[in-house]
């Protein structure tokens, strides 16, 4: 059951983070992959509440791990990145990898504090 839930939720996170990307990107006239941060930024923010609530071992299989999983992803920011940098962007690359970590951490850290605090 548990699987099947994982899979539930990645069906529904891996073309979000699809259609989320294409929309952002196309918005954007740079060389930073605007999109890959803003699903990661907010699968980081989704995870973080998911992180602060008693959660059921279901819920967290369908919303942290499949969700967030196939929202998600670091493979995406490391390929964009190493591309970025084979293009001689190397402050961009640089850019990508701190804008990443740092608002990922944030924004997971921002989930669990509002939903610690709404849910005490």
């Amino acid at each position: 059951m548990t699987v099947l839930l994982v899979a539930l939720g990645a069906a529904l996170g891996a073309p979000l983070r699809y259609l989320t990307d294409r929309a952002v990107q196309a918005r954007h006239d740079s060389p930073l992959p605007w999109g890959t941060l803003t699903v990661n930024v907010v699968g980081s923010l989704l995870l973080g509440a998911v992180a602060a609530i008693p959660a059921a071992p279901a819920v967290t299989a369908l919303v942290g791990t499949g969700f967030c999983g196939a929202l998600t992803t670091w493979s995406t920011l490391s390929y964009e990145t190493l591309r970025l940098t084979r293009q001689g962007a190397h402050r961009h690359a640089l850019a990508n990898v701190l804008l990443s970590v740092v608002a990922g951490l944030g924004a997971a850290a921002l989930g669990y504090a509002v939903t610690h605090a709404v849910t005490g």
